[in-house]
């Protein structure tokens, strides 16, 4: 998964298109998915700003989880 945008850091152009790919990916999977949110979202004047949003609480969620899982196995790692 592509890095997420923080405020105030720069980025190379490699780096917008992986996030442009990863995010265009992103898009398509919960299209094929979750079809009753991707026809919520259509159409709206604001779609592409909701489809963002839903991206960036994604990848929030997403690295939580694993930021959670990581500390999870560090902790049974030390008990073993």
């Amino acid at each position: 998964m592509a890095k997420p945008i923080k405020e105030g850091l720069t980025y190379n152009q490699r780096d917008i298109v992986e996030l442009l790919v990863d995010f265009s990916a992103f898009k398509d999977r919960v299209e094929k998915r979750f079809k009753e949110v991707a026809r919520e979202l259509e159409g709206k004047p604001n779609e592409h700003e909701l489809w963002v949003n839903l991206y960036l609480i994604s990848t929030d969620y997403s690295e939580e989880f694993f930021n959670k899982k990581a500390k999870h196995e560090n902790v049974v790692q030390k008990v073993s």
